[in-house]
């Protein structure tokens, strides 16, 4: 088995085997760009080391083997004490994962190699500032010593030595570090710092493979749905340095601005620092063109690099690349994270500019990135108090409360507040509190700072370096300069599209996009991407979008957000309110004139209703479920009422009707009503009420054409398990519809259907199809019918544990659980088109509007999805981007 891959002989398609840092090393490398040598450990390597718990065999000497390679490129030897080789060691799995190990630069550097390299570079300042970096970030990433042990040391001298950066810090100040730095890891990590450089390169790489399951990774692959058994592949690589004073310096670049999707050069530089000072942000950088004037010939160079990655990628390309005495080394690319906005515009800008066709810009944005582009921004015409103004890193308007660490913005949100993490500037240790935050601010850094790609990458509104913020996180505040104090739980708002920060809650306004959708003449640029990428995206899918509406107000939002019909319109939601009363009179009716009676009085109800929303959806299917819900659920509480009679008897009032209630609710007591008297089964018992509501719909579609316009009904009977169900209630919904046609005159086109919410249902799917006209997968019901447990009573029991446990990655009622219930799904819809070509299918649980299921449910072959009114145009993109996936 080949463990280890040179530069040189891999490329850009083999991320599955390098990763995506050392594939696109691999093709910098072959394209002929300034990329400094090196090799790749593969993410085989990793699992195998994983699933014994050690190196494979041939790992060590093949790692041995490149090694050597690498010292006769570069004419020195690791850790040699008078010409020493040095080398970083960095994490590069097949997808970007911002809580994955931290890079370990200088590796190689020990008590020996440190004079020499001083005396090779002639510059001892620099020699101790590569070795102090090395134990800071050896002994956290490698070692586990918590990185405040290494940056409080590091403050503490800066104040001794009266000041606040770092390059005012002389050599034998360095010097001193170094020996505090070592000190810390002996006390903290219980062993002495590493002489040997192979052994700090095979820790190193150890360290990299066992960062794979650190619970960062764990929970950041579960929110990106990354599958668990890739592994990380580990790119060991020649250093350049950026440290050697301010003719050389280290820097992050985008070749489209990643936060708005501006088409020209972005990015950020560093002088005498090395690359992770610039994502860290522990200092405030300059732009490139600001780069330009301190170093033209390389900046040049860059822009022409940048320019051959974008064309060659046919993408916006992230870099970083570092300047060695006024060398330019290119040091990695990808495609690089964006925003929403960005995303929309990037793709728009690329497919007329012909570097993709409309095709690819469909699939270069996603239903999650559209659906966050439809949240509110801040109210132009709102009072505000300016506090300071950052850099706009991540768009978005963000209000919560002011947190200063991960944990407390975990706790809080776990109790429902709304939290703005607040830091100085963020490592992958603060990524659960990144994740559960409304928005994140920074005191440091720039648009290339780790809060502000994990933020885009997450769309998560971030604003990053804010200078004139003091923030002191260990007294959880921050000062203004010159102003004002924010306070943990203070309220504050931030705009990540213009850097703003405000005090108190700004009151935010509809999006752009939302108010296109709702069609209002709305101009920019923005929305003019949205609208074009929609519309192609309109012409590619294969599989129609409906709606969840119970309302006419509904259906029409619905409709002009480009919904093709109701597939799921619930009629239990008309029984509430004030005709609450009428259910009861049903229910307590004693006779079967008192039960006609309260249903006539339901009939017009009802009818009414159905005008609305027929009207509203003029000449598209509207598929309307009979009552679901177990009768009892409009009822009073059958404790509340015993309580109420009992407090009567004692005061000799009688409560007649109140008892007759009283007597009703305890008939129809269930201890698991979910799985009692409801759907089919409540119009098999219960005379006459599933054809009052068949009469009410069918004289509705009447009344509708009769006015001229085209009514086209679907009627759903919920939980059906047995064909002789759904037998029973579509010969008597047939009988009342030749009774209304007859009575008015009118030929109605209806449907009727049932609904897929059992496991029986989908398995006898085959018997059931010729009786009915269409199926609805109920995915709600279906996903707690076949796991065994309500929806209701167990997400906040239990679920966060199963989560944190890895045996759900997300709860199945969020996105399907394609294995289990998806095979249901999958199971009936091909025996019930197997059993009646005709049949038509779709799907009207929440999953309709999840971009995941959405691509399951295209290659199963619905006709359609049904989801609430906002989510629809998500799903139209989805279904799109599911059809150009699954051809």
């Amino acid at each position: 088995m080949m463990w280890v891959t040179d530069f040189a002989d891999g490329n850009k398609d083999q991320k599955d085997l390098l990763g995506g840092k050392g594939a696109n090393l691999a093709e910098m490398t072959n394209l002929g760009l300034p990329v400094p040598p090196g090799f790749t450990i593969s993410t085989e390597a990793c699992r195998a080391y994983l699933r014994q718990g050690g190196d494979p065999e041939g790992l060590e000497d093949q790692v041995t083997e490149r090694l050597a390679a690498l010292e006769a490129a570069m004419g020195r030897r690791l850790g040699d004490p008078t010409d020493p080789l040095l080398v970083s060691v960095r994490s590069g799995a097949k997808f970007s994962m911002p809580g994955m190990m931290e890079t370990v630069l200088n590796v190689g550097l020990n008590d020996r190699s440190v004079e020499g390299l001083a005396d090779l570079t002639g510059d001892r300042r620099f020699a101790y500032d590569s070795y102090r970096r090395l134990l800071q970030m050896f002994g956290s990433t490698v070692l586990g010593v918590h990185s405040d042990h290494f940056s409080d040391a590091l403050d503490a001298l800066k104040k001794a030595r009266r000041t606040e950066d770092d390059l005012a810090l002389a050599a034998e100040d360095l010097e001193e570090l170094v020996e505090t730095f070592q000190g810390i890891i002996r006390e903290q990590a219980e062993v002495e710092f590493p002489q040997e450089p192979r052994r700090q390169l095979d820790l190193a790489v150890h360290a990299v493979f066992n960062s794979w399951n650190t619970d960062r990774a764990v929970l950041y692959r579960r929110q990106e749905r990354i599958p668990e058994d890739l592994g990380t592949a580990v790119n060991v690589q020649a250093m350049v340095f950026g440290n050697g004073g301010m003719t050389s310096g280290s820097g992050v670049a985008f070749t489209r601005d990643p936060a708005s999707g501006d088409q020209g050069v972005y990015g950020d530089y560093l002088q005498n620092a090395q690359g992770e000072d610039v994502v860290a942000g522990i200092r405030n950088t300059v732009s490139l063109a600001d780069f330009a004037e301190i170093d033209q010939k390389s900046h040049n160079e860059l822009i022409a690099h940048m320019e051959k990655l974008e064309k060659h990628y046919r993408d916006m390309c992230d870099i970083e690349f570092t300047v060695e005495h006024g060398k330019l080394w290119m040091l990695q690319t990808r495609v690089g994270k964006r925003t929403p906005e960005a995303a929309f515009r990037i793709a728009a800008h690329m497919a007329d500019e012909g570097l993709i066709d409309w095709d690819e810009a469909v699939q270069r944005v996603t239903g999650d990135q559209l659906a966050s582009l439809m949240f509110p921004r801040f109210d132009a015409t709102a009072e505000r108090t300016l506090l300071a103004t950052g850099m706009n890193a991540s768009p978005g308007a963000a209000v919560g409360r002011a947190v200063f660490d991960w944990r407390t913005a975990v706790e809080w949100a776990d109790r429902g507040e709304d939290v703005i993490l607040v830091r100085k500037e963020t490592s992958p240790e603060d990524l659960h509190g990144m994740m559960v935050a409304k928005g994140i601010l920074t005191s440091r850094g720039g648009k290339t700072s780790h809060a502000a790609v994990v933020a885009r990458g997450m769309g998560r509104t971030c604003v990053c370096g804010a200078e004139a913020l003091d923030v002191d996180t260990k007294t959880g505040q921050f000062t203004v300069r010159d102003s004002k104090t924010i306070r943990e739980g203070d309220l504050i708002s931030i705009d990540g599209s213009t850097g703003e920060i405000f005090d108190g809650a700004v009151p935010v306004s509809p999006s752009a996009v939302v108010r296109h959708f709702e069609g209002e003449d709305v101009e920019g640029e923005l929305v003019d991407a949205v609208a074009r990428i929609m519309a192609h995206a309109d012409t590619l899918r294969r599989m129609q979008v409906r709606t969840n509406a119970d309302t006419g107000e509904d259906a029409e939002r619905a409709r002009r957000f480009g919904a093709q019909g109701i597939g799921l319109c619930r009629t239990e939601h008309m029984f509430l309110g004030d005709r609450r009363q009428l259910v009861e009179d049903l229910i307590v009716a004693e006779s079967a004139e008192e039960q006609q009676e309260a249903l006539a009085a339901l009939l017009p109800r009802q009818k009414g209703d159905f005008e609305k929303i027929l009207e509203s959806m003029d000449g598209l299917p509207v598929t309307i479920r009979l009552i679901d819900p177990p009768l009892h659920e409009f009822l009073p509480d059958i404790t509340e009422l015993s309580v109420a009679l009992a407090i009567a008897d004692t005061r000799g009032h009688r409560k007649r009707h109140e008892r007759k209630l009283l007597a009703a609710v305890q008939r129809l007591h269930e201890q698991n009503p979910m799985l009692g008297l409801r759907g089919v089964r409540l119009g098999i018992v219960i005379p006459g009420l599933f054809e009052m509501q068949a009469r009410a719909i069918l004289e509705a579609a009447a009344a509708r054409t009769r006015a001229g316009g085209s009514a086209r009904p679907e009627i759903m009977v919920p939980l059906v398990g047995s064909v002789r169900e759904l037998d029973l209630i579509r010969h008597r919904i047939e009988q009342v519809a030749r009774e209304v046609s007859d009575e008015l005159g009118v030929e109605i086109d209806y449907k009727v259907g049932t609904m897929i919410e059992l496991p029986r249902a989908a398995l006898t799917a085959d018997e059931i199809a010729p009786s009915a006209q269409f199926f609805s997968f109920g995915t709600n019901d279906l996903t707690q019918m076949t796991w065994g447990f309500s929806r209701d009573d167990v997400e906040a029991s239990f679920f966060s544990t199963y989560i944190e446990h890895g045996v759900f990655g997300i709860s199945p009622f969020e996105s399907l659980d394609v294995e289990g219930v998806g095979q249901l799904v999958r199971t009936a819809a091909e025996k019930g088109r197997a059993a009646n070509p005709a049949l038509h299918l779709g799907v009207c649980g929440e999953h309709g509007g999840d971009p995941h299921s959405i691509h399951f449910f295209d290659e199963v072959g619905l006709d359609y999805v049904s989801c609430s009114p906002y989510r629809v145009p998500v799903a139209r993109l989805e279904a799109a981007r599911a059809s150009l996936a699954n051809d």
